[in-house]
Order: C-alpha cells, then structure tokens, then sequence
C-alpha cells in the first residue's frame, strides 16, 4: 500500500477498486495472456462495476474524479492485469482532444457513450515511418464539400477492430510540417475504414494492437476536432495528460510483481528456512519497494501538478512516465529473479509481467523521448 499522504477519499477508493480488480480481473488474465484475445470477461466487469465512469466529467455521465483518482484506477487494474489496463487508459486517451478542443455537438455525441462504457475509443497518432517524429506522417485529409476525405493508414492502434470510434491525426496542409495538422473522429463503420492487421506481441497480449488504414473515408466535417492545423498542440497536450497514467500504467505492473515476489520468497523453502530469510533476497525486496514507490510519488505529483495547473507539467508528466517505465522493467526483472527457475514458467505471474512491463519505456514517447523532453525544460528554464 502506497504511503503516500492521499485524501480519506482516495484512500477508499484504491481499497474498493483493489477488491474488485482480485475478484473481477485478475483471474482473467493469464487466460487472455496465454490465448492474446481481448478480455471481454474483465471488460464486461470493468463496465458493470461502475468504475468505468470515474475519468469522465459529470455533465456526461462520469463521475468528475481527479486525476490521482484516474492514476489509482488504473494502477490497480494494472497490478491485476497489464492488457487490461489498455482498456481503462486508452478510450481516455482518445477523448483527451475531443473534451478539451471539440464542439458541443461532438462531445455530447461521443462523450456519454463512452462514459457508460457502451463505446471504446483508440488513439491514432503514429504511423509506421513516424512514431517519434510525428511531423513526417503522411496520412491527410482534404475538404470536400461539407465532409473530410481520408487516406493513409496508422500503426501501432491500441484497441484496434476493438474500438467503436478513432481520434485520427491527419495532415490538412501537406507541406505545412507540424503546423499542418488536424484531428477527426472517424467511427468504425465508416466505409473505407478497414483494420489491415494485428501485431503479434511480446507482451499486454490480451490488448490487440494493429495497423488501421483509411481507404477514401468519407467523414463529415462536424467530425473535425476543434480546428484545422491546430491538432499538433492537440496531440501533445494529450500525451503530456496521458504519460503520468502510462506511468501508474508502470507502478500498478511493478506493484503487481513485487507482491508475487514477497509471497514466493515468504512461502518457498530452501536449506531449511524460508527464503526470504535470505539477506541477499531482502536486499532485493527493498530495493525493489523502494523503486515502486519512489515512482508512485512522481506519478502522484505529476497528476497533482496537471489537475492545479501549475508550471512543469510538462516537465513532471515526463519524469513520472521515464522513471515509472524504468522502474516497471527493473522490478519486474527482479521478481523472475527471486522467483528463480518457477519465474521463467508461466506457472507464475512474473514472467508475464516482466514482458508486460517492457512497452512502458516505449509507447506515449520512448523514455528517450522523456529524457529529451525533461532536459530541454530544465535548459528553457536555466534560460539556455
């Protein structure tokens, strides 16, 4: 349990959500690991139990909770299960623009849909030959009368041939760089929208992730969110809102195998003792809880700063998502190790977690991208 100082409210909140995270989720998830299908069982728990509303504003149905509240929720389902915390965090993801910059229509349209959960949403950003250089993509779109034309495809889609609605990044103005960006909403059964293919993954197994392709998509032009060439700025404010979930995406995957470890060490025997009488096994168990929480405090102060407002957002989303991410592969790691040959089986949870644990330090920005981010704010501040 974290020590970290959080309201009586909070407080409760984790102790519910971790109920029914051990009796909703976790017991599905080496199942959708080991088969890399969609967790529908835990999905359809997730749905009825209600928490699905908690990071939605009230107006459309949600329950207004916070961002450490939002942080919580998804550390938890992540300590349970690393493919189904991709459901909870990535429909968010994709109505970060639309809440912040789309019309009434639009938001009253989308946004109760997916608040009660009947609706998942995708992000679409990257693209095969633009991942961290998103100026180079190459998908566009053009007027055409009272609609938007389509074409291009994207990569890498979390919820892909999931999801009932697309937050799509396309250029509108091909020569203009990252100032020739906008953003549309395109919804599944669109025509001209397929799902070309579905990555075949290393880990978060339960979670499909494919490539997308708009084939002359036909969408109309109230779909267009917010304005023309603007969604650059769309695009990264929600990567800077979304990389301190990442990032209690990370502690929950952490949190999850240091428990199993601490209760493999309690339980196995050797030479006649528990294991975890060990000196060198506790060192490791320290160290581990010391990471974990060490990387929950940056992920709580980066949600705090966003949810105030304040200064270094930017800055905080960054440390929190890179420290976080590290942290996930490291404890992860250790926990096969105390776990010894038992944790290279998946008669265990490590292993899975450990492969779980590896695409933190990779998507919403490599953790290189996170040290250039923080680096270039500490020299903007420094006045370099």
């Amino acid at each position: 349990m974290s020590t970290f100082v959080l309201s009586e409210e909070h407080e409760e909140l984790r102790a519910a959500i971790r109920r029914f995270c051990d009796d909703g989720i976790a017991p599905n998830a080496a199942e959708a690991d080991e088969r890399s299908e969609y967790p529908w069982k835990s999905f359809q728990a997730y749905r009825d139990s209600g928490f699905v509303r908690l990071p939605y504003p009230e107006e459309f149905g949600g329950d207004g909770g916070d961002a450490i509240a939002y942080a919580i929720l998804v550390e938890e389902v992540s300590r349970a299960c690393g493919s189904s915390s991709l459901f909870v965090l990535i429909s968010r993801l994709a109505t970060e623009a639309i809440l912040a910059h789309g019309s009434d229509e639009l938001k009253r349209r989308i946004m109760p849909k997916v608040a009660s959960g009947e609706w998942q949403g995708s992000y679409c950003l990257s693209e095969s030959h633009a991942g961290s250089d998103v100026a180079s993509m190459k998908t566009h779109a053009r007027r055409d009368g009272d609609e938007y034309v389509l074409n291009g495809s994207k990569c890498w889609i979390t919820n892909a041939g999931i999801s009932d609605f697309y937050t799509v990044f396309a250029k509108t103005d091909p020569d203009a760089g990252h100032r020739g960006i906008s953003a549309f909403v395109v919804e599944k059964d669109t025509p001209g929208f397929s799902v070309a293919k579905l990555e075949s993954k290393m880990g978060m197994k339960g979670s499909p992730t494919g490539e997308i392709v708009f084939d002359d998509v036909r969408i109309p032009a109230g779909n267009l969110i917010g304005e023309e060439n603007k969604a650059f700025a769309y695009a990264m404010g929600a990567l800077d809102s979304s990389r301190p979930v990442v990032g209690a995406q990370a502690v929950g995957i952490a949190q999850g195998a240091l428990d199993a470890a601490v209760r493999y060490a309690v339980d196995r025997q050797q030479f006649g003792q528990s294991v975890a009488e060990f000196q060198g096994i506790q060192f490791m168990l320290a160290d581990m809880a010391t990471r974990v929480e060490a990387a929950r405090m940056l992920v709580y102060r980066a949600c705090a700063i966003a949810e105030q407002g304040l200064p270094g957002a930017s800055k905080a989303a960054a440390m929190a998502k890179l420290f976080a991410g590290d942290t996930a592969m490291a404890v992860t790691t250790d926990a096969v190790q105390v776990h010894g040959g038992a944790g290279y089986t998946r008669d265990f949870p490590v292993e899975r977690m450990m492969r779980d644990a590896k695409v933190t330090q990779i998507y919403e920005g490599t953790n290189q991208i996170q040290r250039v981010v923080v680096a270039r704010r500490l020299l903007d501040d420094a006045g370099a």
